[in-house]
């Protein structure tokens, strides 16, 4: 993402407690402990983007009826 809304920058700090969540359930942790919050955004925004560009890819492949 480049130049964030508040909105989107909110999004991002708010997403990293799930992520610390999942990556304590899967006993993934210990190599993000000492990251930093904007590393951890980093690879938030990567997957966000990531997920962003295949479903705008996957919707253009659509046929259009008509």
């Amino acid at each position: 993402m480049i130049d964030k809304s508040k909105m989107e920058a909110q999004a991002i700090k708010d997403a990293r407690r799930p992520f610390a969540e999942v990556l304590t359930e899967l006993n993934l942790m210990a190599p993000f402990a000492d990251r930093t919050p904007a590393e951890i955004d980093h690879l938030i925004e990567a997957c966000v983007t990531g997920f962003q560009e295949s479903m705008q890819r996957q919707s253009l492949e659509d046929e259009i009826p008509f």
